[in-house]
């Protein structure tokens, strides 16, 4: 996901860093790196044209003093590209109840979406139910109920009602007692009179507290044209830019949301449950040039775990005590919210390195494999792991009751054994609140720099 476009502003930065004196040549090479990777980006001439001009023109004015031009120079590239991706705005929700309708064309992916947001408030203790108002798409209402029942959301869908007026008016009661509903309504082709006539008739009768725009980032600069066509029909609040992680486009579809004024609450980063996260342009700025994004990371594990498995681990963080169900977790949260190599970009220094297939298997196979182990061991070696350390015929003879090697009884051992580090070294940390930056560089200390020497 625009990969090209920070590894050319990361080369830029450094260019103008090393530069001895910052003359014309050197300015108008860079801004032709900087202009192609934005049209590679999918970001529109007319935009392109004039953030090459501004950055141009105020790099090489000579009122500024050379020995501060450098510094200048860099801020107001960074500046540049984090004006073009707009304002951040986040989805407030209200302390009474909130009605959410989301929106958008055939093929946006507002089913899906739906699930993962209500997936996501849920881990953050909302009480969610999910509506299907979809009565047009044969397969809407289907699959909106196995995405609900797969993540264990609540929903409501009548699969024998047409008239999505009449589906809400059934539903209205029960939907009281629930913080936030999020509402699946049908889709067009194109935004046409029938489309906006039904999304009004829908807005006087539910009164919603947002109305949020569904788009793909595969449409790249098509996406200010429906932005405005929804803003101006049907007033959106807000959008969510799904596909965020297939395509070129993103760049297009980012800044065509930024010049329309419609704010991009959220983006979808690919197919799991958890694939969601809010849309700040600062820190999207900072992944893409490869300082990470600790705050998005944090939030990913606050989807994947919840809010109650937090408050178990940390009381065991507290009491300096894990266990080998908590190394099976912690593999599950990071399979969960993607794997090492999708949450890369979010750890400081580790955006560009390359990751070992080997560290990449399959975890679904490597946590199958740990809890055929687990159920092997006698109460005492799961109690004390240290037995394991010492004897290896109990190794021998747990890797033969689970039909798994020895090597994989060492590999469970070894987690174990950098999760009680970890332990050890953070039992301190709040990790309900969320990872600060100082104790996450305290823990990258202690583990990653070896482990990326390692890569």
């Amino acid at each position: 996901m625009l990969e090209r476009l920070g590894e050319v502003i990361r080369k830029a930065t450094n260019r103008i860093a090393n530069a001895i004196f910052l003359d014309k040549n050197l300015m108008d090479s860079i801004i032709r790196d900087l202009q192609r990777a934005l049209i590679e980006a999918d970001v529109s001439i007319s935009l392109i044209k004039k953030i090459s001009d501004e950055i141009k023109k105020e790099a090489l004015d000579e009122r500024i003093k050379e020995i501060e031009k450098k510094e200048h120079v860099i801020k107001l590239l960074h500046d540049k590209l984090r004006e073009i991706l707009g304002e951040h705005s986040r989805l407030e929700l209200k302390k009474e109840q909130n009605r959410i309708l989301l929106l958008g064309l055939y093929g946006a992916g507002k089913t899906t979406t739906i699930a993962k947001l209500g997936n996501y408030f849920a881990k953050r203790g909302k009480k969610v139910a999910l509506v299907g108002l979809d009565v047009h798409r044969p397969a809407a209402k289907e699959q909106l109920k196995q995405l609900a029942e797969q993540n264990k959301l609540n929903y409501f869908i009548d699969e024998k009602e047409n008239n999505a007026i009449k589906t809400w008016e059934k539903f209205e009661k029960k939907l009281k007692k629930y913080d936030l509903i999020l509402i699946d309504t049908a889709g067009r082709h194109n935004l046409d009179k029938e489309l906006v006539k039904e999304i009004i008739t829908l807005n006087k009768k539910i009164n919603p507290t947002e109305s949020i725009l569904v788009l793909p980032a595969d449409i790249g600069q098509a996406a200010k044209k429906q932005a405005q066509e929804f803003k101006d029909s049907v007033n959106i609040s807000g959008v969510i830019i799904t596909r965020m992680d297939s395509s070129a486009k993103a760049g297009g579809a980012l800044t065509a949301c930024a010049e329309t004024k419609a704010p991009v609450y959220f983006i979808t980063t690919g197919e799991k449950i958890n694939d969601i996260e809010e849309f700040n342009p600062e820190t999207f700025l900072s992944r893409l040039l490869g300082r990470g994004d600790l705050k998005a990371l944090i939030e990913k594990v606050k989807s994947a775990t919840g809010e109650d498995k937090q408050e178990e681990m940390q009381k065991r963080l507290e009491q300096g005590k894990i266990t080998f169900e908590d190394v099976i977790e912690q593999v599950k949260s990071m399979s969960d919210i993607g794997g090492l190599d999708k949450i890369k970009s979010m750890i400081p220094g580790l955006g560009n390195a390359k990751i070992p297939d080997e560290m990449l298997e399959n975890q679904e196979e490597k946590i199958r494999k740990w809890e055929h182990i687990i159920k092997s061991m006698t109460p005492e070696e799961k109690n004390n792991p240290k037995l394991l350390k010492k004897q290896i015929s109990r190794i021998n003879r747990i890797a033969k009751g689970s039909g798994v090697n020895s090597s994989d009884v060492r590999t469970l051992l070894k987690q174990y054994e950098m999760l009680s580090e970890m332990v050890k070294g953070g039992s301190e940390m709040d990790f309900s609140q969320g990872i600060s930056q100082k104790q996450m560089q305290k823990l990258m200390k202690k583990f990653g720099k070896k482990k990326i020497r390692r890569l």
